[in-house]
């Protein structure tokens, strides 16, 4: 492939002569050149490149489209080109002087290159496979046309072959349709609109042939265990016939092909399916038959090796369950066909049908699984086409399997000579049996000497022929009914004298299986007359034989009638022959010859053979009407030349009869079935025709017609003879240049006068009133269909002159009137379109002649309104044919112009106009009200033609062309309007029409060169240029020009010409931006601020970047192109504020748009809505579009199933509604309602989707309000429904598990992220059960391309610059902030919980770190905590799952306070446990409590507390932090307050304890004595002045809850994972306990009391010495 890519340069060295040496790299090299030296030129080969010099083996060259730098490549890289530099200038091309079909090869296949590879990436692959065989095809063919060595004819066919194939591949690729003339493509500079359209549209309208691909994949039946013969055919039920021959396919007992051969080839294409044959109720059925015993599961029924054809089963498929998938796809496509078995042998016959109808009681259905594989594939085009662009279906040797008889069109040279045979059915006598016979027919073709003819027999296609057939045996059964189609392709020569002959015999299921012969029965293909068999159901007579009877001599049986048609004709039979009739026997077969050369009609043989008998001949050619058209067709050669030899014969007697007969084959030529044929007559009429005397009777019959058209009522005989009059003066002229040419010129004058004796019968016809008749309408009608053909005939005898005077004599006696009919108008138009198209009309001296009267009639009908598409198609070809001569300016119709013809005309028309003739054609307007109505006119119509379809798709190349045009006439109008319509006499209509036009010109999908391949794009440059830029520099031009009115157009024009600066070309945006700037200034001047332009542009910027349009570059273009603008006017400070707030909103409708278009995941669609929506609620309160962005967030949430979040996104509309009766329009999927009824709705959405999300606290309130409204409105109904809700609410809140979220810090980092994400950082609240490592997966699945940070450090400027993503998670935990449940006693945990995890905005995390040196052998005293607070900008739960951090809070937590907050939640964790099993909130066992009280002694004992005792409670510590004594002092009050809640719950431990696990409760409290100790130590060393917990200080120390616990690194919470075990460790009551503070525990209340009152041991003060009573026991 080589690409024409270049650029006229001078050599380097200064040379002064300009000169262009193209080059191509080589094509036999594998690989292009890197260019990896210094200066090198990559290059791919194929591409073009200009060469400046060449020196030492390296050539430095310039390619275009890179700066003008020397470049190097190795010279042996290259192939030297002639070629040419066309459109010199900055688009010019390099074309190489070589034909320019090989041209448009190059050029194709690169295009096709690209797609190709995209096929396979989008698993394509047949289509990719057919596509790479095309494209080898073209570049073998493109050698050849290049090779030099062809002839014409055979370069000719080259190009043919060339140009299907680049069409098939643009059509299946999706390329744009090429118009071709002589295979070429055309210029569309050179060629009118009109013809243009023309080519196009006769190029889609061709129809094409189907065929189907049948096959068979497998066969799932193996418990058959024989061969098998499936065949395959089409069946039409509605006419209840086989419309195809049967495709078979032989296997094995194992299901596979019989020949191996066949191994993947068991396929059949089934051919000359017409669209009529597919509209049929057609049903593919498949019969199958084995080759076995007699019965299948008998084997006492014959010997093994006794083979019989016996049926099995059947299946069928409709066609119109599959038609519509198989012509959609272009692949083959799989279909199970399920087999059914016959109930009853004697309805094998009919057993598809049965199955179709569903007569379920006549067949058995077979198991699911089992049946027939096939494929189908539904193909078009004639069989060549087929064959070229399916290969791979042709290679693997399919089957061609034709219809029975000939196809809806028969193409003359297609030889067939088939006759297919049915076996129908049979009647024979048992023959003393007691059972019925197993009857079995042979069948041979025997030539007239007896040899029995070798390969005429076909079973079906698929396999090869064989010398006979024997029939499938049906089982006991002495009438059977076989319905066996075979096919005997006899060859022509042997027909005649042959016969078929039909063998019966009994096959027995004896031991011996012998086949025993008991009769025979015969028939003669051809009878004594000369016809063949007829197509009809025979009765053929049985003769009784037996097993020793010989046929050695068939003489014997040949001279015995065959049927009872041969026995009437037969004289006497002696009784003493050898074979003797079977009376009660009688075999039944029915044929059907398909043949080009054998007829079996009778009338036909008569007329060929007329000489035989003189005497009736007026009777053999009255009969010819009654030959059917095939047979006519086969003879016709041969039918001709004995009906001019009879009207040589007596031309009075039989010429009348011949005229008819003649009219009767020209127009059986006429139907579609054997339009084909036409060649044939006229290769006749030019080559074989040899009546010269023939033209005097034609014409007199003819003139006879046409003259008692005015006095006959039926007039059939007339009508057929008008349109038979083509080929009638065809004979006329061809007969007198015979009889010219015989005779030297004689009786000229005698010919030219009766033609022109003709012509005024003609013309009198014509001129007849048939308002009243419907015949002579037909009659007139049928005359000038025909009779643009004849002008053609009468330029071999007369000159241009004389014939355009009988055509203009002719057109101008039919009727000046619209009103004779409007079928009539018709007819007469198209006749009238038909001599414009003629080859009489291209003569200037002729157009002199016609031009009048056909303009004339067009004329009439336009100022009626009628026919108009008729008299466009007329116009458009008059055009046409003058398109380079000078016009004279016509005034247009006024009427709507939809139609592609009348755009074509217009077109035309516009194209030939030059600015004279606009010029003149102003010039004419009588006053500015008619031109203003000719502007909006033409504007309107250019707007129509860009905004309807009047051109398809792949029209690119009309669609281009009537861009030039319209842009060209724009150009022409402009002065016009600016002249006309300005200042003063300004007109807003005739203005907008103008820019609207520019606007929709300007946005037009086929302008948009960037979505266009290379090649094309380069293309279309180098003919038109930016058509795009060269209208916008119009309408800058015409903006300029309006001065003060572009007020007017402020805010109108705003929406379209921004959607015009959204058109990705840079200088069409570099001309229409500044275009803002100018109506800001207009508006500013009027109003004092621009609200209109700001407002106007927002709204319209939104919906046009969500349609796809814009991008980064406009942006930035646009904000430094009005910046720059708006720096020098006084209203600099609102403009540049507008300007930064448009710009910020286009950054985030880029984000948005790219997010929604790609496939990206919920979260950064649902993040960069938020982004967007809280944009414009804040910076530009634009609250339609806030609203409609409320509702897009929402559907995203319940798509994710975020209810929560849904819920709190459709609050926000909610809230901007108020309980008034204002009433509402209808707005998104709202309808027209008052606003109460809007809010009311929202809230019961809202409090649904709160419901779903579990988050009850929040529709309680919601629940409340609408309570509220029902009340006031005494909606009791409603009323109790929402109080009933409310309670439910409360209800799930104390019954239902929710699982607390995990909350997560994630920052992303690095300018690869989306805007909404850059640089920020955000916490997100989890997924249930979703933990830190399954929320990082799901982060970076997110964003594949990113880095995950492994530190928890804020990153450095050079990550926040860098061109990558980085991405840094971890877990953080919720702060409450000041709610009052938290601190209020006997409020249950489930509660609480949702108040610590909801509606928190703040967060935190810790970072533990050393100061100073570290201690060793205690890390405590120099572990200091780093603790980050993070502030967002909502709470979370909310509108989204995250929300940015909006502050950072840093404080550094000492050792001795992080000891604090350790102790003090562990403190927590006890207290919320211990009183979980206090409420029976845990039942169950006590694992959990068992395991924490287990962790906290045994740490306290060896670690934990022992470790800030000897860090904090050291003497030296002490001196040296006199600062922390107070906090010391808290520390030492928690740790005695943990050892109280330790012995609460080892009391509780101890009532619910299992006995088998007595030894762990022991343990804990032997560990639970040391801790107490080791406090005791440290509170006899505390410090004179330290604080003591006095009595009863902790007597309510569960009604205290504490501040919020501090976790270290992970908080510590009932979380999604924990809450299972909780459950599962549910305990019972423990009872009432009283915990004193100096460490009694007592029971119940009153013993309290008591003790209170009454004497009492004196307890100690010393914690050392306080007791518990756990059980029986005091410690």
């Amino acid at each position: 492939f080589y690409a024409a890519e270049s650029r006229e340069c001078r050599y380097a060295q200064g040379d002064t002569n300009p000169g262009v040496k193209s080059a191509i790299l080589s094509c036999f090299k594998m690989h292009g050149f890197r260019g990896s030296v210094t200066q090198g030129l990559a290059l791919e080969v194929g591409e073009t490149v200009q060469i400046l010099e060449k020196c030492e083996g390296k050539t430095r060259v310039f390619k275009r489209d890179m700066t003008l730098i020397h470049y190097v490549f190795p010279a042996n890289y290259i192939h030297l080109k002639k070629a040419v530099v066309t459109n010199r200038g900055p688009h010019e091309t390099v074309v190489p002087l070589e034909d320019p079909i090989a041209t448009e090869v190059t050029s194709t296949l690169q295009e096709w290159a690209l797609l190709w590879k995209q096929l396979y990436v989008k698993h394509k692959v047949d289509l990719f496979y057919k596509v790479r065989h095309v494209m080898m095809e073209l570049i073998d063919l493109r050698r050849q046309l290049l090779s030099g060595h062809l002839t014409q004819d055979q370069s000719r066919d080259v190009k043919r072959h060339i140009t299907v194939r680049l069409d098939w591949g643009n059509e299946h690729l999706g390329l744009d349709l090429v118009p071709r003339k002589e295979f070429e493509m055309v210029d569309e500079e050179q060629i009118s609109v009109s013809d243009l359209y023309k080519m196009v549209t006769e190029k889609n309208q061709v129809p094409v042939p189907h065929h189907l691909l049948v096959n068979l994949k497998s066969f799932t039946y193996n418990s058959i265990g024989e061969d098998t013969d499936i065949f395959f055919s089409l069946y039409d039920l509605r006419e209840g016939k086989t419309i195809s021959e049967k495709f078979m396919v032989r296997l094995n007992k194992n299901g596979g092909p019989k020949n191996p051969e066949k191994v993947e080839r068991l396929c059949a294409l089934f051919t000359d399916l017409s669209n009529k044959d597919m509209k049929r109720d057609l049903y593919i059925v498949s019969q199958v038959i084995r080759t076995g015993r007699m019965l299948l599961n008998d084997s006492k029924k014959g010997p093994p090796h006794v083979q019989y054809r016996r049926p099995y089963g059947c299946a069928v498929l409709a066609m119109s369950d599959v038609l519509q998938t198989i012509s959609e796809l272009k692949e083959e496509k799989d279909f199970v066909l399920k087999v059914y078995t016959c109930n009853n042998e004697n309805e094998w016959y009919q057993i598809h049908e049965n199955i179709i109808r569903k007569s379920s009681t006549k067949y058995t259905a077979p198991s699911t699984n089992y049946g027939l594989i096939i494929s189908l594939q539904l193909l078009r085009g004639d069989m060549e086409q087929v064959r070229r662009e399916n290969p791979l279906i042709v290679s693997r040797g399919v089957a061609i399997t034709r219809k029975l008889g000939f196809p809806d069109v028969i193409m003359p040279g297609d030889i067939r000579n088939d006759l297919y045979l049915t076996l129908e059915r049979g009647d024979f006598e048992r023959g003393g049996k007691s059972v019925q016979k197993n009857i079995e027919v042979t069948v041979y073709v025997l030539y007239a000497d007896g040899e029995i003819l070798k390969d005429c027999i076909s079973v079906g296609s698929g396999e090869p022929n064989i010398p006979e057939h024997r029939s499938f045996v049906l089982y006991h059964n002495n009438s059977p009914r076989w319905s066996e189609v075979v096919k005997l392709p006899i060859p022509i020569d042997r027909f005649r004298g042959s016969h078929i002959r039909f063998e019966f015999r009994h096959c027995s299921t004896k031991d011996k299986g012998e086949k025993k012969l008991f009769g025979f029965a015969f028939t003669p293909l051809m009878r004594e007359d000369g016809t063949t068999l007829s197509d009809e159901s025979h009765e053929l007579y049985v003769y009784k034989c037996d097993e020793n009877t010989t046929f050695s001599n068939h003489a014997l049986y040949l001279g015995l009638p065959c049927c009872r048609e041969d026995f009437n004709s037969c004289p006497s039979i002696p009784s003493s022959l050898i074979f003797q009739r079977s009376a009660k026997e009688t075999f039944w077969i029915s044929t059907q010859l398909s043949s080009t050369k054998l007829t079996q009609n009778v009338d036909l043989l008569a007329l060929l053979k007329w000489k035989a008998h003189p005497d009736r001949v007026m009777d053999i050619l009255g009969r010819l009407r009654h030959v059917s058209g095939e047979e006519i067709v086969k003879f016709l050669q041969d039918i001709l030349d004995t009906l001019f030899s009879i009207l040589d014969d007596n031309t009075d007697k039989y010429g009348p009869l011949v005229f008819q007969s003649l009219v009767f084959i020209i127009n059986l030529l006429r139907d579609s079935k054997y339009f084909h044929f036409r060649p044939v007559m006229d290769t006749y009429i030019q080559k074989h025709f040899a009546g010269a005397l023939a033209y005097k009777e034609l014409i007199r019959c003819l003139k006879w017609y046409m003259d008692r058209s005015a006095e006959v009522v039926r007039q059939d005989h007339i009508q057929e003879a008008m349109r038979a009059l083509e080929y009638l003066f065809k004979f006329i002229v061809q007969s007198r240049i015979l009889y010219s040419r015989a005779t030297c010129g004689m009786e000229e004058e005698q010919f030219r006068t009766s033609i022109q004796e003709l012509f005024q019968s003609i013309r009198f016809v014509l001129s007849l009133d048939s308002r009243n008749s419907e015949t002579l309408i037909f009659t007139q009608a049928a005359l000038l269909n025909s009779f643009p053909a004849i002008f053609d005939e009468l330029l071999q005898m007369f000159t241009v002159q004389e014939v355009a005077e009988f055509v203009r004599g002719t057109l101008g006696s039919m009727p000046s009137t619209v009103h004779i009919g409007q079928s009539m108008d018709v007819v007469k138009l198209q006749s009238i379109a038909r001599t414009v198209d003629s080859r009489l009309f291209s003569f200037p001296e002729s157009r002199r002649i016609l031009l009048p009267v056909v303009l004339h009639h067009i004329h009439l009908h336009l100022r009626q309104q009628k026919e108009l598409l008729i008299c466009s198609g007329i116009l458009s070809s008059i055009f046409s044919i003058i398109k380079s001569s000078s016009l004279r300016v016509i005034s247009s119709p006024r009427s709507p112009i939809w139609q592609g013809e009348y755009v074509s005309c217009l077109l035309s028309l516009l194209r030939q106009m030059t600015d004279i003739h606009f010029q003149h054609l102003m010039d004419n307007f009588q006053s500015k009200e008619e031109l203003k109505e000719f502007l909006l006119k033409i504007l309107c119509v250019f707007r129509n033609l860009m905004k309807l379809s009047i051109f398809p798709r792949d029209w690119n190349v009309m669609r281009l062309l009537t861009s030039n045009i319209i842009l060209t006439t724009a150009q022409y109008l402009s002065p016009a309007l600016h002249k006309n319509f300005t200042e003063a006499e300004f007109d807003f209509k005739v203005w907008n029409s103008y820019f609207s036009l520019a606007v929709l010109y300007i946005n037009q999908p086929s302008l948009q060169l960037e979505n266009l391949s290379p090649s094309k794009r380069k293309k279309v440059l180098d003919k038109y240029g930016d058509m795009r830029v060269m209208m916008t520099y119009e309408l800058f031009s015409m903006w300029q020009n309006l001065g003060e009115n572009k007020i007017h157009f402020i805010p109108g024009m705003i929406g379209p010409f921004l959607g015009v600066t959204l058109v990705p070309q840079v200088e069409v945006r570099n001309i229409m931006i500044p275009i803002f700037h100018d109506m800001m200034d207009w508006e500013q001047r009027k109003n004092g601020n621009f609200k209109q332009v700001e407002a106007e542009l927002i709204d319209k910027l939104d919906s046009l970047v969500s349609e796809g349009k814009g991008d980064e570059n406009y942006r930035e273009l646009f904000g430094l192109l009005l910046l720059e603008k708006i720096e020098q006017e006084t209203w600099r400070e609102t403009g540049v504020c507008f300007v930064t707030s448009v710009t910020r909103l286009m950054e985030r409708l880029l984000d948005y748009r790219d997010c929604m278009k790609g496939d990206e995941t919920e979260n950064k669609k649902i993040g960069c809505t938020v982004n967007l929506l809280n944009f414009y609620k804040s910076e530009i309160n634009k609250e339609e579009m806030y609203i409609r962005y409320i509702h897009k967030l929402c559907d995203m949430h319940l798509q994710a199933e975020n209810y929560t979040e849904a819920a709190f996104t459709l609050l926000l509309y909610w809230e901007l509604l108020h309980w008034d009766e204002r009433p509402l329009k209808e707005f998104l999927h709202y309808p027209a309602q008052t606003e109460w009824h809007r809010k009311e709705g929202l809230c019961r959405k809202v409090i649904h989707y709160f419901n779903k999300g579990k988050c009850w606290e929040y529709g309680i309130p919601l629940c409340r309000e609408l309570a509220f409204q029902y009340e006031s409105l005494y909606d009791y109904q409603s009323l109790s429904w929402i109080r009933k809700m409310e309670a439910a609410y409360y209800d799930n809140i104390m019954e239902q598990q929710r699982l607390e979220p995990e909350f997560f810090r994630v920052g992303f980092y690095g300018r690869k992220f989306p805007f909404f994400l850059r640089n920020k950082e955000f916490v997100c609240r989890g997924h249930d059960y979703e933990r830190l490592e399954a929320f990082q997966q799901r982060m970076l699945g997110e964003f594949p391309q990113a880095i995950a940070m492994q530190h928890p450090n804020q990153p450095d400027e050079a990550i926040l610059q860098c061109d990558a993503q980085y991405l840094q998670i971890y877990a953080v935990t919720p702060v409450p902030d000041g709610v009052s449940v938290l601190q209020m006693d006997r409020v249950p945990d489930r509660i609480k919980s949702f108040y610590r995890v909801n509606n928190v905005r703040r967060f935190r995390y810790d970072r533990p770190f050393h100061k100073g040196p570290k201690d060793r052998e205690n890390e405590f005293k120099s572990l200091w905590i780093e603790r980050t607070t993070l502030i967002l900008t909502h709470p979370l739960p909310g509108i989204s799952r995250w929300f940015e951090v909006d502050k950072r809070e840093l404080v550094e937590v000492s050792p001795l306070e992080n000891a604090l907050s350790v102790v003090e939640n562990k403190n927590q964790e006890l207290r919320t446990l211990i009183s979980q099993y206090q409420h029976k909130q845990l039942h169950g066992n006590i694992n959990l409590l068992s395991m924490t009280l287990n962790g906290v002694i045994d740490a306290a004992v060896n670690g934990g507390i022992a470790r800030y005792q000897e860090a904090f409670f050291d003497k030296d510590y002490i001196t040296s932090h006199p600062e922390d004594t107070e906090k010391i002092t808290q520390l030492k009050d928690l740790m005695q307050e943990q050892v109280h809640v330790l012995g609460v719950g080892l009391a509780v431990h101890e009532k619910l304890v299992h006995p088998e696990m007595r030894p762990l409760h022991k343990k804990l409290i032997d560990q639970f004595q040391m801790m107490r100790s080791s406090l005791c130590h440290v509170s006899r060393a505390a410090p004179t002045g330290e604080r003591r917990v006095s009595p009863f200080v902790i007597l309510n120390l569960f009604k205290r809850v504490p501040r919020r616990p501090i976790a270290v690194l992970t908080p510590v919470r009932n979380s999604s994972s924990s809450l299972s075990s909780h459950n599962s460790s549910e305990m019972g009551n423990v009872g009432n306990l009283l915990i004193l503070a100096d460490g009694m525990v007592v029971e119940h209340p009153e013993d309290f009391y008591r003790m209170q009152v009454g004497a009492r041991p004196r307890w100690s003060t010393d914690p050392c010495r306080e007791l518990f009573l756990v059980g029986n026991l005091w410690i």
